[in-house]
């Protein structure tokens, strides 16, 4: 296990002298505030990776990058979809959009109640300067959405890096190339992916650019993302992912998502007196397609939504106290249309299922004081209040139920949440630095959970999602690696989430308790070992009475979906400047399918090669994927009575060629 060779690395670490333990002041972190300060101060769980980590790894999918931060689980579909979690089961439906907060540069990826259970695939991730994750309710500074945790996407600023240009080529028809450069006024870049897929008819064509512009003292931004996609569906039958005849084949050939997102801002810096800071007005566009193969009916959602917002972050000094205060305003239109072409099954019936707008506003005013009390401590708190307002305009006939499906009447919501958090550091001199912190996050309903709704169902009657957090943590750096360490306990109330049979439960409730610990050591000057490990439990507080056709959900039942144990390790071989090889391992363990802990996957490990030569301008990178052929699922679940698996790929290999100019 990695937390083994962690837990190596803190011994050797609290052995080395005071002489060998330089601060991380060098790590600047900007999501956890967004103003950025030392990670060694920060008083949350923030991983980061760095643009050579997304240049080794050369992720097909975010899941690749991702899953070597601790606490993180993201299981990759049979597409370009995903499913996420942090500190977390992994969450679909609209838990899954809505717990998680995804920016790129800072700026959301999707509106408040707009989220995107696949949002991360709008990401440039072709071109992260590095990626930030924090863990857990973060800093006031971020509100909706971001209640188990942020993902944020930095991308380069004009004139921080020589152009490249790269071309890849792998199996199953996988095709890349990617053109980027700028100077010191303007940078940009475009990735082309063409995919044919590992399964039946699941191939892809998908786009990603960017670009950043100095315009007088402001950093104008643009990402866009165009994706055309055949989805390959689940296959059934209990341990079909291990079946050769059934692992790349397709039982829903029909299946397809088309997306476009585009996201516009601008960073402005502002002063006023002695207050400094940044105004960010941005503008998003998103727009989307695609079948709902998971369900039966096969229904058609098309869906799109546009935005005008702003977010503010503005700092001063009061004698020894820093205060940080901003607003954040929020304005989107979005649209939401569900037909299903097929014949009538079960209660999913043929003919319209719904067709709605919701004009939605929110106001979210925060502020945070933080105080050095002596050359140890520090203290902060802060709190912040987000204002929602949605008006839903149905389209359909208004308050009339079809099959499974209700649509309401007109109306309009309103709905007020407030978090809070008060952490404090203590620095430990050379045997690094000790934080705690308690935070509540929140989050409104998402607009799909209030006027998506089944019958017997009222929209009045649910509320917003809140998380309570307490989580103690340790890091430490020396000049021979560093470690940290994190525990966390959380419990969150009004969980609101689709069970396996596609019923929707409005007022759940959970508990989340863990151990996490990530760190890398110098081995030798040529030899490293990276890894990240986590321990957790994620239990059902609550108990649902079984009634027909749905599982039973007893207090104390571990949540479906939900690994106790994750893991990686990589060991790094950097011989000489220009070579670096690495061997990566991958541990998921075994995690019930359904929520009555009826059925179980086994969990699986799986090992990766890569080897990158440089020489002059051109980089050659080598990758072997699942080198031992493992028959392994991506995803797991149990639905409609059926277990059913996303197949992992098999062995897979991958040649990439960049010149950089």
């Amino acid at each position: 296990m990695p937390t083994w060779g962690i837990a190596c690395a803190a011994a050797a670490l609290g052995s080395a002298g005071a002489q060998d333990a330089p601060r991380e002041a060098d790590t600047i972190v900007v999501t956890a505030n967004r103003l950025g300060e030392p990670l060694s101060g920060t008083p949350a769980a923030v991983s980061v990776l760095g643009r050579d980590d997304v240049a080794l790894i050369s992720p097909r999918a975010p899941a690749e990058l991702l899953n070597r931060v601790p606490g993180v689980h993201v299981q990759a579909g049979s597409g370009r979809e995903s499913l996420v979690s942090i500190r977390s089961p992994v969450l679909t439906g609209g838990a899954g959009a809505g717990s998680f907060l995804y920016l790129t540069d800072g700026v959301p990826l999707r509106a408040p109640g707009f989220a995107n259970v696949n949002g991360l695939f709008d990401a440039p991730l072709p071109f992260a300067e590095r990626v930030e994750v924090v863990r857990g309710p973060g800093d006031v500074a971020y509100g909706s959405n971001a209640l188990h945790g942020a993902v944020n996407v930095l991308t380069p600023a004009p004139g921080s890096r020589a152009g490249r240009a790269r071309v890849t080529a792998g199996s199953f028809d996988r095709y890349e190339a990617l053109l980027e450069g700028g100077n010191g006024a303007a940078r940009g870049g475009l990735s082309w992916l063409s995919d044919a897929g590992y399964r039946a008819e699941s191939g892809a064509l998908q786009l990603h650019g960017y670009g950043a512009a100095r315009v007088g003292g402001a950093l104008v931004r643009l990402s866009a993302h165009h994706l055309e996609q055949e989805t390959a569906g689940f296959v059934q039958g209990e341990d079909a992912y291990r079946v050769d005849g059934l692992r790349r084949s397709n039982p829903d050939p029909e299946a397809f998502r088309d997306a476009r997102h585009v996201l516009l801002s601008a960073e402005v810096p502002v002063s006023s007196g002695a207050w400094s800071g940044t105004l960010t007005p941005y503008a998003r566009w998103t727009d989307t397609d695609f079948r709902l193969h998971f369900l039966p009916g096969d229904a058609l959602e098309e869906n799109d939504h546009a935005s005008l917002g702003v977010q503010s972050t503005l700092e001063r000094s009061f004698g020894g106290t820093v205060v940080t205060a901003g607003l954040d305003v929020d304005a989107t239109r979005g649209s939401l249309r569900e037909f299903q072409d097929a014949p009538t099954v079960f209660s999913f019936v043929q003919g319209l299922h719904y067709d709605y707008e919701v004009d939605a506003v929110e106001a979210a005013p925060f502020v945070r004081a933080r105080r050095q009390l002596d050359d140890q401590l520090s203290v902060q708190a802060g709190v912040r209040a987000t204002l929602t307002r949605y008006d839903y305009d149905n389209d359909a006939p208004g308050d009339t139920v079809v099959g499974r499906f209700r649509r309401p009447e007109s109306r309009t919501d309103d709905f007020s949440v407030v978090t809070a958090k008060l952490a404090a550091t203590y620095d430990l001199g050379t045997n690094g630095v000790a934080y705690a912190s308690l935070a509540r996050g929140a989050r409104p309903p998402q607009t799909t959970d209030l006027y998506r709704v089944q019958a017997g169902q009222d929209p009045a009657g649910i509320e917003p999602e809140t998380l309570d957090a307490v989580e103690l943590g340790w890091r430490r750096s020396s000049a021979r690696g560093q470690v940290s360490l994190t525990g966390f306990a959380m419990r969150k109330r009004h969980y609101f989430f689709r069970d396996a049979d596609g019923l929707n439960v409005t007022d759940g409730e959970t508990t989340h308790l863990g151990l996490e610990a990530e760190g890398q050591l110098a081995l030798t000057d040529a030899l490293s070992l990276r890894g990240a490990g986590t321990v957790a439990r994620h239990d059902y507080a609550f108990t649902r009475v079984g009634q027909e056709g749905r599982e039973l959900i007893t207090d104390g039942n571990e949540v479906d979906t939900a690994p106790t144990t994750l893991a990686t390790a990589q060991l790094v071989w950097t011989p000489t400047e220009a070579v670096t090889a690495e061997a990566a391992w991958t541990h998921v363990g075994a995690y019930f399918l359904d929520a009555a802990n009826t059925a179980e996957y086994p969990g699986h490990d799986l090992l990766d090669l890569r080897a990158a030569w440089t020489t002059g301008p051109v980089t050659v990178l080598g990758i072997v994927r699942n080198v031992t052929d493992e028959r392994y699922a991506r995803r797991a679940d149990l639905a409609f009575g059926s277990e059913r698996y996303f197949p992992g790929e098999e062995r897979a290999f991958e040649v990439a060629v960049q010149a950089a100019f």
